[in-house]
């Protein structure tokens, strides 16, 4: 299931693909960290043990540019409550 119509869908699908692979990439990690709410609203995230899923996304974003990491942190988290938001009001 693809969720590229929905704000950040793009970002949510390619993070469950990741999961559902084994992958832990920046979007498998920002699923991660919605995952119970994202579980709670009807999505299948796949389970994968990863300590402070926040904590590593943010490491990540630092590693390829520290200057810009919390910006783009910020932003993802954002990304991801948006996504959040617009699937739970049935814009599906």
């Amino acid at each position: 299931m693809t969720f590229e119509f929905l704000p950040g869908g793009d970002t949510v699908t390619q993070g469950l693909i990741d999961l559902a692979a084994g992958r832990i990439t920046d979007e498998a990690l920002l699923v991660l960290i919605g995952a119970p709410r994202l579980r709670s609203l009807g999505l299948d995230v796949p389970s994968r043990s990863v300590a402070e899923p926040e904590t590593r996304l943010y490491a990540s974003l630092s590693a390829s540019d520290t200057d810009s990491a919390h910006s783009r942190y910020n932003a993802m988290i954002r990304l991801l409550v948006s996504f959040e938001r617009a699937f739970q009001s049935g814009i599906r």
